[in-house]
């Protein structure tokens, strides 16, 4: 089961992999291929990534081949620059790798192919290498759409079944509330949501944010307006997803506290918004929903 995603943090297919994988509380990291850029030394540290000293971009490339059990190419067209390169050294080093062309079939597609790629070849950790937003100003979207719908592939048969129905099935496609603020927002959700629905959001371990998120985003997007042209509370998750926050995470039957990047994205949607509410809703009821053992 994958656990990890790699890439060299480049515009484009790189950064859109970093950016799902922290959506989705996935590890990530890899070695940032072009180094740390005058103004942007917060990047490396959002994005986990090592600025090795090496000035070769090739050999670059090649530690996150040697770090990765696989890698994964994603581009519209034949494969060019670095994406080339990445594919000819992956086959020098005799490791595995997918080129995902999108001239050749859609983005369900290729999470179906990627899907295949990696249960087939038991792969944990995953570089991702593709093209750039300056060769492709739509790799960015689609290389998140295949790798989301990948997650939700792994993720269908394992929604939490102590969620009330009532919670997740929608009789009304309408808004109940139209909130501007994350904060408004998780409020009424907390106030709105059965209590054993809370439970579970807040029990929850930080890898389970995926099943939360393909259970609660319809109702997320559809109580809260955002499928209905809500921009404030857009605007909000947006700014929300910049900061860095503090997440509570269980390990066993401790309840420990980290600093992690809500949402990384380059252009915002409802889907994303969406994820931003959820991880503060459970922030949020992790403050006295969280069952603690009693010694």
């Amino acid at each position: 089961m994958l656990r990890k995603i790699i890439s060299g943090g480049q515009s484009g297919a790189e950064k859109a992999a970093l950016d799902t994988a922290i959506k989705f509380n996935l590890a990530h990291g890899g070695s940032l291929i072009f180094g740390k850029k005058s103004g942007q030394d917060s990047f490396s540290e959002v994005y986990q990534l090592n600025d090795i000293d090496i000035e070769n971009c090739s050999k670059k490339i090649e530690q996150n081949i040697i770090d990765s059990d696989a890698t994964l190419i994603i581009s519209h067209g034949v494969l060019i620059g670095l994406s080339l390169m990445t594919q000819k050294i992956a086959s020098r080093l005799n490791k595995s790798w997918c080129h995902i062309d999108l001239m050749e079939m859609d983005e369900f597609e290729g999470a179906v192919i990627l899907h295949d790629f990696i249960n087939s070849n038991e792969i944990e950790v995953l570089n991702v290498a593709g093209s750039n937003t300056s060769q492709d100003p739509f790799i960015y979207r689609s290389v998140k759409s295949i790798i989301e719908t990948f997650i939700y592939m792994e993720l269908m048969e394992s929604s939490p079944e102590e969620l009330r129905a009532d919670d997740i099935i929608l009789f009304q496609r309408k808004p109940e509330v139209i909130c501007t603020t994350v904060d408004d927002a998780i409020k009424f959700l907390a106030e709105s949501m059965h209590l054993r629905t809370r439970s579970v959001i807040a029990n929850s371990f930080e890898n389970q944010i995926g099943s939360l998120y393909f259970s609660l985003s319809d109702t997320i997007k559809v109580k809260l307006g955002l499928d209905s042209g809500n921009k404030k509370l857009l605007e909000s998750c947006r700014n929300e997803s910049k900061e860095f926050v503090e997440l509570d995470t269980k390990n066993d039957d401790k309840l420990n506290v980290k600093t992690n990047y809500v949402l990384g994205v380059d252009v915002m949607d409802i889907e994303d918004a969406a994820m931003v509410i959820l991880k503060a809703l459970r922030q949020f009821l992790q403050k006295d929903h969280v069952l603690r053992v009693i010694k």
